[in-house]
């Protein structure tokens, strides 16, 4: 079960790590923190029952589930930001008599939801079980533990910039970390992680409870299944070098080269070791996305998807989304996959919801409410080698071509299509001009005249925009990944903002590039957030880069 956490604030930062420590924290620790088990953390660890609840929190956490039908905080953790500002997806729904995220008009009360469940729900997690020992009793689970911590950070980090870690936890105000010392702590996290799972044997101790708590790779041997973990940590460590190329080069190749070295572990390659939350099976949870798709009609195809979708013939289409059904609103389009444009002018839930939704209908549907997310894949490993490859770098095992063509290879076997010879062969086809049903206000020219098929005559920047575009059709549904990476990048070019509403604070052609800091850290913690902004080096608000969103127009 979740704890029952009702908010966040410098109190609770605070409380996550030394909370029990300090009166003040300690006196409210109860109020805010009881948990539904009726247990003791001390029983708890008694018979491992700390394990299955502390370690299952924090995967699932990652890509937030709710129980009891509520997947609320999935949806403002990320379906109503990254998903959208990704080009995965956009809302039908008028939220706010329309003004909000997806217009740019920022809703302080949705942007928190991705920092408080950090600290609330993963970090709190993992240091219980720190504190219970997990790194001496099975340090195999204390280095996967590490791995979930930096995946997760990793990820929210990326949605605002400086936050809170090195000193989560002392008393008083609780400052943030500056971005480049994140993922300077993250790589030595990532060491720690992959010195004990490489230690690992069939003669190290090992939970009985194993099978019960681990969601990422379960029915499997302890030894493959610590191999399987040890290849994340790599990829994982191979991502955030990437991330990192345009503000450090130097430590991203070191690293990358670091992760690629056969060595370490080696990385993920195949659909099997994919890093994905297998959705408990009590019927108390199911797959945020499906959920809030089917049951609320609250999301449905960005145009952008689509755009590269028709436009390509891309046969993963069906497996992604569904055509536009036979209805008295869609005359004359039925049958076709339509997605609305981020920020459409006039949006009517009445009518936009009839566009074509996530595939989970049907007899065979993609997505149901025990798909367990995927959070990175094999594919997505690929164009991060072919990258590297096209970077000169040591270790990536092929050329950029062949990297690039495996990265697809393996994308379209884990949606089980066919026609690859002939898609990857496309040097013609290209993205779709985008045409609203509704209101021709919202239309937009096709983005770009890339195609598919590799060329090797052409200039890094044209292959680099290449292997991205198919690393973004690869990667789908994630949305917090493939918004940070066309950040990074610039690809694949997705259609602006139809209306904007930041009133000058986000660029249209930029697009949004960050979070702002939430509303209740302005209330409890004034003083460190103002310093934050000092470290972000520029405004609080959605148009100011990143660390590693550096504005450079070349590869």
């Amino acid at each position: 079960m979740k704890y029952n956490f009702k908010n966040i604030s410098k109190l609770m930062l605070a409380c996550v790590v030394l909370g029990s420590a300090m009166s003040s924290c300690t006196k409210n620790f109860e109020e805010y923190n009881k948990n539904n088990t009726g247990l003791t953390d001390e029983d708890l660890a008694a018979d491992g029952k700390d394990l299955v609840l502390f370690f299952k929190t924090a995967q699932m956490a990652i890509y937030n589930f709710s129980g009891g039908g509520d997947p609320n905080s999935y949806q403002l953790q990320q379906n109503l930001n990254a998903d959208v500002f990704s080009g995965y997806f956009m809302s039908p729904t008028p939220f706010n008599s329309g003004q909000n995220n997806l217009n740019y008009a920022m809703v302080n009360g949705w942007n928190g939801e991705p920092f408080k469940v950090l600290y609330l729900d993963v970090i709190k997690s993992i240091d219980k079980l720190q504190k219970n020992g997990l790194d001496k009793t099975y340090p195999a689970l204390g280095g996967a533990a590490k791995v979930i911590k930096v995946a997760a950070a990793n990820r929210v980090t990326d949605i605002y910039g400086p936050i809170p870690y090195s000193k989560v936890g002392t008393s008083g105000d609780v400052p943030y970390d500056k971005q480049s010392d994140l993922y300077n702590a993250f790589f030595t996290e990532l060491d720690e992680a992959t010195t004990a799972l490489k230690a690992f044997s069939s003669e190290s101790p090992m939970t009985d409870k194993i099978e019960e708590i681990d969601l990422v790779y379960p029915n499997m041997d302890n030894q493959s299944r610590f191999k399987n973990w040890l290849k994340l940590a790599n990829s994982l460590r191979l991502r955030l070098a990437i991330r990192i190329v345009k503000a450090d080069p130097q430590l991203a190749k070191i690293q990358a080269e670091k992760a690629l070295d056969p060595a370490n572990g080696g990385v993920i390659e195949a659909n099997s070791e994919n890093f994905k939350i297998k959705v408990p099976t009590d019927g108390t949870f199911s797959n945020p996305l499906w959920f809030i798709s089917k049951n609320w009609a609250d999301t449905r195809m960005n145009a952008s998807l689509q755009s590269y979708m028709t436009g390509y013939k891309d046969p993963r289409i069906s497996k992604y989304m569904e055509p536009v059904a036979v209805d008295k609103l869609t005359t004359g389009f039925a049958g076709k996959y339509i997605g609305i444009r981020t920020g459409a002018a006039a949006i009517e839930k009445d009518k936009y919801q009839v566009l074509s939704a996530l595939n989970t209908n049907g007899s065979t549907p993609s997505f149901t409410a025990t798909t367990a997310p995927i959070l990175m894949n094999a594919a997505e490993v690929y164009f991060l080698r072919s990258e590297a490859a096209l970077r000169g770098w040591a270790n990536v095992g092929g050329t950029a071509k062949s990297l690039y063509e495996k990265g697809v290879e393996t994308s379209f076997a884990q949606w089980g299509v066919s026609g690859l010879a002939t898609y990857l062969q496309d040097n013609t086809s290209k993205a779709d001009a985008y045409v609203d049903p509704f209101n021709a206000s919202n239309n937009a020219d096709s983005p770009t005249s890339l195609t598919i098929q590799w060329n090797d005559a052409a200039t890094n920047e044209e292959k680099l925009e290449r292997i991205i575009t198919q690393k973004w059709l690869a990667i789908f549904p994630e949305g917090q990944e493939a918004w940070s990476e066309f950040r990074r990048t610039g690809y694949p070019k997705l259609f602006p903002v139809a209306v904007n509403n930041s009133a000058g604070l986000i660029d249209t052609k930029i697009q949004i590039r960050r979070l702002p800091f939430p509303q209740n850290e302005y209330n409890t913690n004034a003083t460190e957030v103002q310093n934050a902004i000092s470290l972000l080096g520029g405004a609080d608000h959605g148009g100011t880069r990143l660390w590693w969103d550096v504005n450079k127009g070349n590869f």
